[in-house]
């Protein structure tokens, strides 16, 4: 347009792309093109009906997210805090034989008499850290953290290590400085700035803590899926119970979070199938790389497939809400990653003979 032609009207701009739209998009984009991993809808409507009836019974609700030993009781900086830092080493705690071995030493933190593995070992060993004294949500602290002591808050009651301890340092030590030079030192002042807007808080994270900026290539493009990012705001909105810095408007915009475990009960109740070369890697233990073909479309595949389910289980709940006394409330992304991850812990002996891929990176 000329000067000539200027009406003086301000022009609409073109809203910049949410994270999650970006993660949604992506993951549509791989699935029409994917290789290895394709989705039955046959089973996918089967199992919205399976979940809508589990939905509908209650229990799963950001009410229960405190019901965990381990997670903070209170609602306030320190939970925001112990969230942050929690997710910002949520990653790659899987353990068990990888290609020709046949076993691996697995790994175990003590806390309070109890053994915990998986992620719930960070959690026992950041709350340890705290009973033993050790300033582990002071930003200075973490900015300059060294090896021995992330062995040390790490150490472990068996004989197996927790892996990517270097990594976890590298995040930590980038928790600290950032908070430390933009946000006073805490990311209570993230939230405070997000203002009630979940896309507002991943914006954040992922412009200043570059860990979490879990992007793949995939046939030269950019996929992207921030698991971790996502998990905070998760967190947060469930530790707060939808209250006061944990009210997000657009809670709802969050996609369900692609890490190692969700895939492999999507693939147990058929909603996704492998191609017979992955299948034959995935039963050798094979280690992808992160960005691997393979890789990408198994976790593509479970936000696409998360996407369908929450769209037609709240269709489902939707129609059945006139028949029951309490509707249930609509669910979103996080119920359903809530509901998958406790059905795969709960069902652990059913599930035996799926394996689930196996990458080391800091990304999930």
């Amino acid at each position: 347009m000329s000067e000539d032609d200027d009406d003086g009207q301000e022009r609409p701009t073109a809203m910049p792309m949410s994270p999650s739209e970006g993660v949604r998009q992506s993951a549509e984009w791989v699935l029409s093109v994917s290789q290895h991993v394709t989705v039955d809808r046959n089973a996918v409507s089967k199992l919205a009906h399976f979940l809508a009836s589990e939905f509908s019974r209650g229990g799963v609700s950001a009410v229960n997210w405190k019901d965990h030993e381990l997670r903070p009781k209170t609602s306030d900086n320190f939970a925001v805090d112990w969230i942050f830092l929690v997710n910002a080493l949520n990653f790659s705690f899987w353990s068990g034989p990888v290609e020709s071995q046949s076993t691996a030493a697995k790994f175990a933190v003590e806390f309070n008499g109890k053994q915990y593995t998986g992620s719930m070992s960070c959690w026992a060993a950041i709350n340890r850290a705290v009973q033993e004294g050790i300033p582990i949500f002071d930003a200075a602290y973490l900015a300059g953290i060294t090896e021995d002591q992330v062995r040390h808050l790490f150490r472990t009651s068996t004989s197996g290590e927790m892996p990517l301890l270097e990594d976890r340092r590298k995040n930590l030590q980038e928790a600290g400085q950032v908070l430390l030079e933009k946000f006073g030192g805490t990311f209570w002042n993230c939230c405070k700035l997000a203002d009630g807007n979940a896309q507002q808080l991943l914006h954040i994270i992922l412009e200043n803590f570059p860990s979490f900026r879990d992007c793949s290539v995939y046939h030269g493009r950019k996929v992207e899926f921030y698991k971790r990012a996502q998990v905070v705001v998760a967190d947060i909105w469930s530790c707060f119970e939808n209250s006061g810095y944990g009210h997000f408007s657009d809670i709802d915009s969050l996609t369900i979070f692609a890490d190692y475990r969700i895939p492999q009960v999507l693939n147990f109740f058929g909603a996704t199938k492998y191609s017979d070369e992955l299948q034959v890697k995935l039963k050798a233990n094979e280690v992808f790389k992160y960005g691997d073909v393979e890789e990408v479309e198994i976790r593509a595949s479970t936000i696409f497939v998360a996407e369908l389910l929450v769209k037609e289980v709240n269709v489902i709940l939707r129609g059945h809400a006139g028949q029951v006394a309490t509707p249930s409330p609509p669910v979103n992304g996080i119920l359903l990653d809530q509901y998958l991850w406790g059905y795969r812990q709960s069902h652990d002996s059913d599930m035996k003979h799926i394996p689930f891929h196996k990458v080391r990176s800091i990304y999930y």
